[in-house]
């Protein structure tokens, strides 16, 4: 196990909703952490609640990439640990954190799980098993944990206006073996409700796809933008 904290790292902007649980759950956490909320301007109480739960905020540039590497930047440790901020860690989640730290392993993923009920849930996390198993190209939502002196050999995520995680896992792929933890994160499926589950997974098929043949991410920020709220 490691005696320095692990560096947490949350990017947000307006999710003073969702970030309590999150907090929550990384409390009870069994390893010193050091959690650091990269915010990129919220207008709502964010920087307040990740204050009164411990965190340390720091503001970045609006941009998951910006945010991403200023709270990396900011965090101590000689692990990462990224995590999107509608995320919960159950215990069996925060168990294969645990396991890893004690590993050789240098970087890793978790499962995807959406905190939903329903087919449409079942049949998107299906489908995201495919993408990684067959593509080798884990969702952001799976989170990123990854030895510090890896992170810095890759030059940290790329600060491209969307992609900024294929391009870190495919940076990590090609110096390590990225392992799977065999536990979810619960994911909000607030992503997929909100433009529909199938529409949703469509557009981001379609932008993936684009994105490997050389299709510029700024060109692909301006097709998906409109889709977000």
């Amino acid at each position: 196990m490691p005696d320095r904290p692990i560096g947490i790292v949350i990017p947000t902007l307006n999710e003073a909703a969702a970030l309590p649980g999150l907090l929550e759950d990384l409390a009870k956490l069994p390893v010193p952490t050091d959690i650091v909320v990269a915010d990129g301007g919220s207008a709502d109480d964010t920087v307040s609640v990740a204050e009164s739960a411990g965190a340390r905020v720091v503001s970045a540039p609006q941009g998951r990439g910006p945010q991403l590497n200023a709270g990396a930047a900011a965090a101590n440790g000689e692990w990462l640990c990224f995590l999107h901020a509608d995320v919960r860690m159950p215990e069996n989640a925060r168990a294969e954190l645990v396991r890893v730290l004690a590993s050789e392993t240098e970087a890793a993923v978790w499962e995807l799980a959406i905190a939903a009920d329903g087919v449409w849930p079942r049949v998107m996390e299906f489908g995201a098993k495919i993408r990684d198993r067959l593509g080798g190209l884990p969702y952001g939502d799976q989170g990123l944990l990854v030895r510090r002196t890896l992170f810095e050999e890759t030059g940290g995520f790329r600060e491209i206006p969307i992609m900024e995680d294929v391009a870190m896992v495919r940076a990590l792929s090609g110096r390590t073996r990225l392992e799977r933890m065999q536990a979810p994160l619960l994911v909000s499926p607030r992503r997929w409700e909100r433009q529909g589950p199938y529409r949703t997974w469509m557009r981001n098929s379609l932008l993936i796809t684009a994105y490997h043949t050389g299709v510029p991410p700024s060109r692909l920020a301006r097709w998906y933008r409109p889709n977000v709220s």
